[in-house]
Protein backbone atom coordinates (compact mmCIF):
# COMPACT_ATOMS: atom_id res chain seq x y z
CA UNK A 1 0.00 0.00 0.00
CA UNK A 2 1.07 3.68 -1.13
CA UNK A 3 0.45 7.01 0.03
CA UNK A 4 -1.71 9.10 -2.22
CA UNK A 5 -0.11 12.26 -1.92
CA UNK A 6 -2.64 15.48 -1.76
CA UNK A 7 -1.57 18.59 -3.04
CA UNK A 8 -2.61 21.52 -1.17
CA UNK A 9 -2.15 25.15 -2.42
CA UNK A 10 -0.81 28.32 -0.35
CA UNK A 11 -0.34 31.51 0.48
CA UNK A 12 2.99 33.34 1.35
CA UNK A 13 4.72 31.96 4.39
CA UNK A 14 3.70 34.49 6.84
CA UNK A 15 2.93 33.45 11.01
CA UNK A 16 -0.27 35.73 10.44
CA UNK A 17 -1.74 33.85 7.72
CA UNK A 18 -0.92 29.78 8.55
CA UNK A 19 -4.55 29.64 9.21
CA UNK A 20 -5.35 29.72 5.71
CA UNK A 21 -4.68 27.06 2.58
CA UNK A 22 -1.12 27.76 0.61
CA UNK A 23 0.04 26.68 -2.65
CA UNK A 24 2.83 24.72 -3.16
CA UNK A 25 4.54 23.39 -6.21
CA UNK A 26 5.84 20.07 -4.49
CA UNK A 27 3.04 17.64 -2.62
CA UNK A 28 1.82 17.44 0.77
CA UNK A 29 1.37 14.30 2.83
CA UNK A 30 -0.43 14.25 5.32
CA UNK A 31 0.70 11.69 8.47
CA UNK A 32 -0.69 8.32 8.77
CA UNK A 33 0.37 5.15 10.18
CA UNK A 34 0.83 1.99 7.83
CA UNK A 35 1.36 -1.53 9.13
CA UNK A 36 -0.02 -0.52 13.39
CA UNK A 37 -3.47 1.11 14.51
CA UNK A 38 -2.62 4.40 15.85
CA UNK A 39 -3.81 4.33 19.84
CA UNK A 40 -6.90 6.54 20.38
CA UNK A 41 -9.51 8.30 22.62
CA UNK A 42 -13.02 8.23 23.36
CA UNK A 43 -13.15 11.13 21.21
CA UNK A 44 -11.00 10.07 18.43
CA UNK A 45 -7.76 11.36 18.73
CA UNK A 46 -4.56 10.09 19.34
CA UNK A 47 -3.80 8.82 22.96
CA UNK A 48 -1.79 10.90 24.89
CA UNK A 49 -0.38 9.01 28.19
CA UNK A 50 1.15 10.86 30.83
CA UNK A 51 0.80 9.05 33.79
CA UNK A 52 3.08 5.96 33.97
CA UNK A 53 1.31 2.29 34.15
CA UNK A 54 0.74 0.82 37.51
CA UNK A 55 3.60 -1.51 37.43
CA UNK A 56 6.05 -3.26 40.11
CA UNK A 57 8.54 -1.01 41.25
CA UNK A 58 12.32 -1.90 41.22
CA UNK A 59 14.42 -2.00 43.86
CA UNK A 60 15.87 1.01 45.49
CA UNK A 61 19.70 1.35 44.36
CA UNK A 62 22.32 3.44 45.97
CA UNK A 63 21.58 5.85 43.16
CA UNK A 64 17.37 6.19 43.65
CA UNK A 65 19.06 7.97 47.21
CA UNK A 66 20.41 11.13 47.83
CA UNK A 67 24.01 10.86 49.99
CA UNK A 68 22.60 11.52 52.91
CA UNK A 69 19.90 8.94 52.54
CA UNK A 70 22.50 6.47 51.07
CA UNK A 71 23.92 6.52 54.84
CA UNK A 72 20.72 6.20 56.55
CA UNK A 73 20.37 3.00 54.40
CA UNK A 74 23.81 1.53 55.15
CA UNK A 75 22.89 2.06 59.00
CA UNK A 76 19.71 -0.18 58.62
CA UNK A 77 21.57 -3.00 57.30
CA UNK A 78 23.83 -2.73 60.34
CA UNK A 79 26.73 -1.24 59.24
CA UNK A 80 29.08 2.03 60.07
CA UNK A 81 27.68 5.09 57.57
CA UNK A 82 31.42 5.43 56.03
CA UNK A 83 30.73 2.55 54.11
CA UNK A 84 28.26 4.09 51.92
CA UNK A 85 30.76 6.71 50.46
CA UNK A 86 32.81 3.36 49.60
CA UNK A 87 30.36 2.26 47.85
CA UNK A 88 29.58 5.39 45.79
CA UNK A 89 33.21 5.28 45.16
CA UNK A 90 32.78 2.11 43.41
CA UNK A 91 30.05 2.68 41.75
CA UNK A 92 30.19 6.30 40.19
CA UNK A 93 34.06 6.34 40.23
CA UNK A 94 34.91 2.82 39.49
CA UNK A 95 31.61 1.87 37.66
CA UNK A 96 31.44 -1.47 38.94
CA UNK A 97 28.55 -3.26 41.31
CA UNK A 98 30.90 -6.25 41.37
CA UNK A 99 31.25 -7.05 44.97
CA UNK A 100 34.34 -9.31 44.31
CA UNK A 101 36.38 -6.03 43.20
CA UNK A 102 35.37 -4.43 46.34
CA UNK A 103 38.62 -4.95 48.37
CA UNK A 104 38.96 -1.90 50.66
CA UNK A 105 34.93 -3.48 52.05
CA UNK A 106 35.27 -6.56 54.90
CA UNK A 107 35.06 -9.78 52.75
CA UNK A 108 32.09 -10.94 55.39
CA UNK A 109 29.64 -7.63 55.10
CA UNK A 110 30.59 -7.57 51.19
CA UNK A 111 27.86 -9.39 49.19
CA UNK A 112 25.06 -8.67 51.65
CA UNK A 113 26.38 -5.08 51.39
CA UNK A 114 26.59 -5.07 47.70
CA UNK A 115 22.89 -6.91 47.60
CA UNK A 116 21.22 -4.21 49.99
CA UNK A 117 22.65 -1.33 47.95
CA UNK A 118 23.57 -1.87 44.38
CA UNK A 119 20.49 -4.39 43.61
CA UNK A 120 21.06 -5.53 39.50
CA UNK A 121 18.32 -3.17 37.14
CA UNK A 122 19.82 -4.03 33.89
CA UNK A 123 20.21 -7.32 32.30
CA UNK A 124 21.83 -6.71 28.36
CA UNK A 125 19.66 -9.16 26.16
CA UNK A 126 21.72 -7.70 22.95
CA UNK A 127 24.49 -5.73 21.78
CA UNK A 128 25.21 -4.38 18.05
CA UNK A 129 27.46 -2.41 16.75
CA UNK A 130 28.10 -0.54 13.41
CA UNK A 131 30.51 1.81 11.99
CA UNK A 132 33.11 -0.31 13.07
CA UNK A 133 32.63 -0.71 16.69
CA UNK A 134 32.27 2.79 17.72
CA UNK A 135 28.52 2.87 18.08
CA UNK A 136 26.79 0.31 19.95
CA UNK A 137 23.30 -0.35 20.86
CA UNK A 138 22.37 -2.27 23.74
CA UNK A 139 18.87 -3.88 24.58
CA UNK A 140 18.24 -4.06 28.40
CA UNK A 141 15.57 -6.04 30.02
CA UNK A 142 14.34 -4.43 33.56
CA UNK A 143 13.34 -6.18 36.84
CA UNK A 144 9.86 -6.43 35.75
CA UNK A 145 10.26 -8.01 31.88
CA UNK A 146 10.43 -4.64 30.08
CA UNK A 147 12.64 -3.80 27.64
CA UNK A 148 14.91 -0.69 26.70
CA UNK A 149 17.45 0.63 24.43
CA UNK A 150 20.56 2.82 25.29
CA UNK A 151 23.04 3.74 22.42
CA UNK A 152 26.58 4.74 22.66
CA UNK A 153 28.37 6.74 19.92
CA UNK A 154 31.95 7.50 20.03
CA UNK A 155 32.85 11.12 18.03
CA UNK A 156 36.00 13.18 17.54
CA UNK A 157 36.67 14.67 21.06
CA UNK A 158 33.85 13.23 22.84
CA UNK A 159 31.75 9.63 23.86
CA UNK A 160 28.34 10.08 23.60
CA UNK A 161 25.75 8.02 25.04
CA UNK A 162 21.75 8.26 24.27
CA UNK A 163 19.80 7.24 27.38
CA UNK A 164 16.10 5.78 27.56
CA UNK A 165 13.36 7.24 30.29
CA UNK A 166 10.74 5.42 29.53
CA UNK A 167 10.00 1.82 28.81
CA UNK A 168 8.21 2.86 25.59
CA UNK A 169 6.34 6.38 24.83
CA UNK A 170 2.72 7.97 25.65
CA UNK A 171 3.19 11.01 23.30
CA UNK A 172 2.34 8.32 19.95
CA UNK A 173 3.72 9.93 17.35
CA UNK A 174 2.83 8.28 14.39
CA UNK A 175 6.49 8.71 12.43
CA UNK A 176 8.07 7.34 15.47
CA UNK A 177 9.10 3.51 16.51
CA UNK A 178 8.86 3.92 19.98
CA UNK A 179 5.22 5.12 20.17
CA UNK A 180 4.28 3.04 18.28
CA UNK A 181 3.53 0.58 21.77
CA UNK A 182 2.58 3.06 23.91
CA UNK A 183 4.05 3.49 27.46
CA UNK A 184 4.96 0.52 29.22
CA UNK A 185 6.19 2.37 32.19
CA UNK A 186 8.35 4.76 33.56
CA UNK A 187 12.12 4.34 33.99
CA UNK A 188 13.62 4.75 37.57
CA UNK A 189 15.86 7.21 38.22
CA UNK A 190 18.80 4.56 39.12
CA UNK A 191 17.89 2.67 35.75
CA UNK A 192 18.33 5.74 33.72
CA UNK A 193 21.69 6.70 35.63
CA UNK A 194 23.02 2.58 35.24
CA UNK A 195 22.49 2.91 31.90
CA UNK A 196 25.81 5.79 32.70
CA UNK A 197 27.32 3.50 34.60
CA UNK A 198 27.37 0.36 32.47
CA UNK A 199 28.46 1.94 29.37
CA UNK A 200 31.49 3.86 31.24
CA UNK A 201 32.35 0.36 32.26
CA UNK A 202 32.40 -1.24 29.04
CA UNK A 203 34.74 1.93 27.60
CA UNK A 204 37.02 1.35 30.07
CA UNK A 205 37.65 -2.03 29.35
CA UNK A 206 38.41 -0.69 25.92
CA UNK A 207 34.47 -2.34 24.44
CA UNK A 208 34.15 0.83 22.19
CA UNK A 209 36.13 1.18 19.20
CA UNK A 210 36.99 4.16 17.12
CA UNK A 211 39.89 4.63 19.16
CA UNK A 212 43.73 2.94 18.97
CA UNK A 213 45.17 2.86 22.46
CA UNK A 214 45.86 0.69 24.72
CA UNK A 215 44.52 2.05 27.92
CA UNK A 216 41.16 3.57 28.24
CA UNK A 217 40.63 3.53 31.97
CA UNK A 218 40.53 7.44 32.05
CA UNK A 219 37.82 7.31 29.10
CA UNK A 220 34.23 7.65 29.78
CA UNK A 221 30.62 8.92 28.39
CA UNK A 222 31.07 12.99 28.48
CA UNK A 223 28.05 13.85 26.44
CA UNK A 224 24.14 12.53 27.74
CA UNK A 225 21.40 12.91 25.11
CA UNK A 226 17.75 11.93 26.52
CA UNK A 227 16.67 11.46 23.17
CA UNK A 228 16.28 6.99 23.72
CA UNK A 229 13.25 5.43 24.38
CA UNK A 230 10.39 7.81 26.21
CA UNK A 231 9.19 11.68 26.41
CA UNK A 232 11.86 12.45 29.24
CA UNK A 233 9.51 15.39 30.79
CA UNK A 234 6.33 13.44 31.30
CA UNK A 235 8.90 11.81 33.81
CA UNK A 236 10.27 14.72 35.15
CA UNK A 237 11.02 14.00 38.88
CA UNK A 238 13.36 10.77 38.13
CA UNK A 239 14.84 12.42 35.07
CA UNK A 240 16.11 15.30 36.71
CA UNK A 241 17.13 13.21 40.09
CA UNK A 242 19.12 11.44 37.33
CA UNK A 243 20.65 14.58 35.93
CA UNK A 244 21.68 15.87 39.60
CA UNK A 245 23.44 12.68 39.65
CA UNK A 246 25.19 13.02 36.99
CA UNK A 247 26.42 16.42 37.48
CA UNK A 248 27.47 15.89 41.32
CA UNK A 249 31.10 15.59 42.37
CA UNK A 250 32.52 12.23 42.38
CA UNK A 251 31.96 9.73 44.39
CA UNK A 252 28.63 11.08 45.09
CA UNK A 253 27.58 11.36 41.45
CA UNK A 254 29.15 11.08 38.08
CA UNK A 255 31.00 14.24 38.07
CA UNK A 256 29.81 15.44 34.73
CA UNK A 257 29.26 18.63 33.35
CA UNK A 258 25.82 20.07 32.80
CA UNK A 259 26.59 21.83 29.51
CA UNK A 260 26.79 18.11 28.38
CA UNK A 261 23.94 17.04 29.06
CA UNK A 262 21.02 17.06 26.88
CA UNK A 263 17.08 16.95 27.67
CA UNK A 264 14.88 16.66 25.11
CA UNK A 265 11.19 16.97 24.48
CA UNK A 266 8.27 17.10 22.30
CA UNK A 267 6.90 20.13 24.18
CA UNK A 268 5.61 19.44 27.08
CA UNK A 269 4.90 23.59 27.84
CA UNK A 270 4.44 23.26 31.94
CA UNK A 271 7.78 20.74 32.21
CA UNK A 272 9.59 22.95 30.00
CA UNK A 273 9.02 26.01 32.18
CA UNK A 274 9.66 24.33 35.51
CA UNK A 275 13.12 22.99 33.79
CA UNK A 276 13.90 26.82 33.41
CA UNK A 277 13.86 26.82 37.30
CA UNK A 278 16.27 24.28 37.93
CA UNK A 279 19.12 26.32 38.14
CA UNK A 280 21.21 23.41 36.08
CA UNK A 281 22.24 24.38 32.88
CA UNK A 282 21.39 21.09 30.81
CA UNK A 283 21.36 22.02 26.78
CA UNK A 284 17.59 21.77 25.97
CA UNK A 285 16.20 20.74 22.75
CA UNK A 286 12.73 20.86 21.35
CA UNK A 287 11.68 17.98 19.16
CA UNK A 288 9.36 20.48 16.86
CA UNK A 289 9.33 18.68 13.11
CA UNK A 290 6.60 21.31 12.00
CA UNK A 291 6.46 25.55 12.48
CA UNK A 292 2.42 25.84 11.51
CA UNK A 293 -0.17 24.01 13.64
CA UNK A 294 -1.81 22.47 10.76
CA UNK A 295 0.78 19.66 10.41
CA UNK A 296 2.00 19.65 14.22
CA UNK A 297 -1.54 18.48 15.22
CA UNK A 298 -1.08 15.57 13.16
CA UNK A 299 2.54 14.68 13.12
CA UNK A 300 2.98 15.26 16.96
CA UNK A 301 -0.03 14.37 19.22
CA UNK A 302 0.69 16.53 22.48
CA UNK A 303 0.20 19.64 20.23
CA UNK A 304 -3.31 19.41 20.66
CA UNK A 305 -2.61 20.36 24.31
CA UNK A 306 0.13 23.20 23.32
CA UNK A 307 0.63 24.49 20.13
CA UNK A 308 3.47 25.48 18.16
CA UNK A 309 3.86 29.23 19.76
CA UNK A 310 2.88 27.99 23.37
CA UNK A 311 5.91 25.68 22.47
CA UNK A 312 8.27 28.25 20.81
CA UNK A 313 7.78 31.02 24.32
CA UNK A 314 8.83 28.38 26.69
CA UNK A 315 11.68 27.67 25.05
CA UNK A 316 12.93 30.91 24.69
CA UNK A 317 11.66 31.22 28.21
CA UNK A 318 14.38 28.23 28.77
CA UNK A 319 17.28 30.97 27.08
CA UNK A 320 16.05 33.57 28.99
CA UNK A 321 16.28 32.27 32.74
CA UNK A 322 19.50 29.90 31.82
CA UNK A 323 21.42 31.83 29.10
CA UNK A 324 21.77 28.68 27.32
CA UNK A 325 20.88 28.51 23.24
CA UNK A 326 18.11 26.30 22.71
CA UNK A 327 18.05 23.15 20.23
CA UNK A 328 15.67 22.91 17.85
CA UNK A 329 15.23 19.30 16.59
CA UNK A 330 13.48 18.71 13.17
CA UNK A 331 13.12 15.23 11.43
CA UNK A 332 12.70 16.02 7.41
CA UNK A 333 9.99 13.79 6.01
CA UNK A 334 9.65 13.98 2.26
CA UNK A 335 6.91 15.92 1.04
CA UNK A 336 5.57 16.07 4.72
CA UNK A 337 7.18 18.60 6.70
CA UNK A 338 10.14 19.37 4.13
CA UNK A 339 8.98 22.62 2.28
CA UNK A 340 10.32 25.93 1.49
CA UNK A 341 7.66 27.72 3.13
CA UNK A 342 8.29 25.89 6.35
CA UNK A 343 11.63 26.30 6.38
CA UNK A 344 10.83 30.29 5.76
CA UNK A 345 7.88 30.11 8.49
CA UNK A 346 10.20 28.33 11.00
CA UNK A 347 13.03 31.19 10.55
CA UNK A 348 10.38 33.51 10.91
CA UNK A 349 8.71 32.11 14.19
CA UNK A 350 11.94 31.99 16.13
CA UNK A 351 13.18 35.41 14.57
CA UNK A 352 10.20 37.01 16.00
CA UNK A 353 11.46 35.91 19.53
CA UNK A 354 14.90 37.58 19.25
CA UNK A 355 18.79 36.50 17.79
CA UNK A 356 21.35 34.15 18.55
CA UNK A 357 18.68 32.53 21.04
CA UNK A 358 18.65 29.19 19.08
CA UNK A 359 19.98 26.46 16.85
CA UNK A 360 18.06 24.28 14.89
CA UNK A 361 19.30 20.59 14.04
CA UNK A 362 17.63 18.97 10.87
CA UNK A 363 18.15 15.30 10.90
CA UNK A 364 17.15 12.87 7.45
CA UNK A 365 13.67 10.92 9.09
CA UNK A 366 14.95 7.24 9.90
CA UNK A 367 13.20 4.49 8.36
CA UNK A 368 11.33 2.24 11.00
CA UNK A 369 9.43 -1.27 10.26
CA UNK A 370 6.25 -1.12 8.66
CA UNK A 371 6.64 2.93 7.92
CA UNK A 372 5.90 4.33 3.80
CA UNK A 373 7.39 7.57 5.17
CA UNK A 374 11.27 8.53 4.55
CA UNK A 375 13.75 10.91 4.94
CA UNK A 376 14.01 14.44 2.21
CA UNK A 377 15.99 14.10 -0.95
CA UNK A 378 19.35 15.43 -0.73
CA UNK A 379 18.31 18.62 -2.15
CA UNK A 380 15.45 19.41 -0.82
CA UNK A 381 17.24 18.92 2.92
CA UNK A 382 20.02 21.12 1.41
CA UNK A 383 17.37 23.96 0.31
CA UNK A 384 15.81 23.98 3.90
CA UNK A 385 19.04 24.13 5.60
CA UNK A 386 20.10 26.96 3.31
CA UNK A 387 17.36 28.98 4.34
CA UNK A 388 17.51 28.62 7.73
CA UNK A 389 21.10 29.81 7.70
CA UNK A 390 19.80 32.76 5.49
CA UNK A 391 18.06 33.73 7.62
CA UNK A 392 20.18 34.27 10.31
CA UNK A 393 19.31 30.92 11.79
CA UNK A 394 22.32 28.75 12.76
CA UNK A 395 21.28 25.65 11.33
CA UNK A 396 23.90 22.45 10.87
CA UNK A 397 22.26 19.00 9.73
CA UNK A 398 22.68 16.69 12.00
CA UNK A 399 24.82 13.19 11.68
CA UNK A 400 22.69 10.36 11.91
CA UNK A 401 24.29 7.57 13.17
CA UNK A 402 23.62 3.65 13.86
CA UNK A 403 20.63 3.50 11.18
CA UNK A 404 22.06 -0.03 9.89
CA UNK A 405 21.87 -1.82 13.93
CA UNK A 406 18.20 0.51 14.17
CA UNK A 407 19.82 2.86 16.49
CA UNK A 408 18.99 5.99 15.35
CA UNK A 409 16.33 8.74 16.33
CA UNK A 410 13.22 7.29 16.34
CA UNK A 411 14.23 3.36 15.35
CA UNK A 412 14.23 2.49 19.34
CA UNK A 413 11.83 0.02 20.13
CA UNK A 414 11.58 -3.58 21.78
CA UNK A 415 10.60 -6.34 18.72
CA UNK A 416 8.97 -9.50 19.21
CA UNK A 417 12.94 -10.82 18.74
CA UNK A 418 13.96 -8.45 21.28
CA UNK A 419 10.87 -9.99 23.48
CA UNK A 420 12.24 -13.26 22.69
CA UNK A 421 15.69 -12.83 23.42
CA UNK A 422 14.75 -11.56 26.81
CA UNK A 423 12.19 -14.22 27.34
CA UNK A 424 15.34 -16.70 27.19
CA UNK A 425 17.20 -14.70 29.86
CA UNK A 426 14.82 -14.82 32.34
Amino acid sequence: MTDTPRTRPTRPAAASQLGGIRETKTPQVRPRTEGWTQQKDAEGRPLLQFASPKRGKPPVHLADLTPAERIEKVKELGLPGFRAKQLATHYFTHYTSDAAQMTDLPAGIRDDLVAGMLPPLLTEVRRLETDRGDTIKFLWRLHDGALVESVLMRYPGRITLCVSSQAGCGMNCPFCATGQAGLTRNMSTAEIVDQIVRANRLIAEGGLGGKKADDHSMERVSNIVFMGMGEPLANYKRVMDAVRIMVAKQPEGLGMSARGITVSTVGLVPAIKKLAEENIPVTFALSLHAPDDHLRDELIPVNSRWKVDEALDAAYNYYEKTGRRVSIEYALIKDMNDHAWRADLLAEKLNQRGRGWVHVNPIPLNPTPESVWTSSEKDVQDEFVRRLNDAGIPTTLRDTRGKEIDGACGQLVATTEDEAAAASLA
